[in-house]
């Protein structure tokens, strides 16, 4: 199910199409200015995002500058009046994918929005991902190919840090016993291969700084808990 953030102040028009994307099978997100929309999109972390050019506090086009700061992939969908739509041409500038003009049929802006979903498909906000790669926060992690993607950047894993993020990821929200991991990986828990285990860790506390969300925390005396 996809996970829709539309920001628009006619909240009469938002409840509107609010509830027609919902009776249609689509996750819904309202927002009714600027600010929280996109308070709801660093939240929520939605598929797509819907959203009016002019609106109070914080208008579409500040928005979507403030989105594309750390989110190239998210499609972003503008609805303007007919008055607006020479400032679509800024609008795709700053980031946007399509755009449509008020008055809108439903059906027009589903064919829109899941036309976006399918050609923005390897976006890791949720949506399918390619065999061997899981999501973590806004991270997409592939165990076989030992890489760590987040929007257009890449980090590319040693062999032993891949291995020790994949341990973690199968416990997640669960401790990952320091000795367990140490015998597996190293053949002995001595002193010093606990002391190499630290610094892979930092290491990947540093791949994964960037969520806030995402944290590799230290359980004292038995090992380590990555969260999010």
């Amino acid at each position: 199910m996809a996970k829709v953030l539309l920001i628009e102040d006619e909240v009469q028009l938002g409840q509107i199409v609010k509830d027609s994307l919902e009776i249609r099978g689509f996750e819904m997100l309202y927002a009714a200015d600027g600010r929280e929309g996109l308070r709801l999109y660093q939240q929520e972390h939605p598929d797509v995002v819907v959203l009016d050019i002019m609106m109070p506090n914080m208008d579409g086009f500040s928005v979507t500058a403030e989105i594309r700061k750390q989110d190239k992939l998210t499609p972003i969908i503008f609805l303007t009046a007919k008055s607006q739509t020479a400032d679509v041409v800024k609008g795709f500038e700053l980031g946007g994918n399509d755009y449509l003009k008020k008055p809108f049929s439903m059906d027009e802006l589903i064919v829109r929005i899941t036309a976006l979903l399918k050609r923005f498909g390897d976006n890791p906000a949720g949506r399918e991902l390619e065999e061997g790669a899981v999501s973590i926060g806004q991270y997409v992690f592939n165990y076989t190919k030992q890489t760590l993607v987040r929007n257009n950047s890449i980090e590319f894993l040693s062999h032993r840090e891949a291995a020790i993020l994949r341990r973690l990821y199968d416990n997640k929200n669960e401790v990952m016993e320091r000795k367990a991991v140490l015998l597996d990986l190293w053949g002995d828990d001595n002193f010093f291969n606990a002391r190499s285990m630290d610094v892979f860790i930092t290491k990947l506390r540093r791949y994964l700084k960037d969520d806030s969300r995402v944290q590799i925390v230290n359980i004292r005396g038995v090992g380590y808990k990555l969260i999010f």
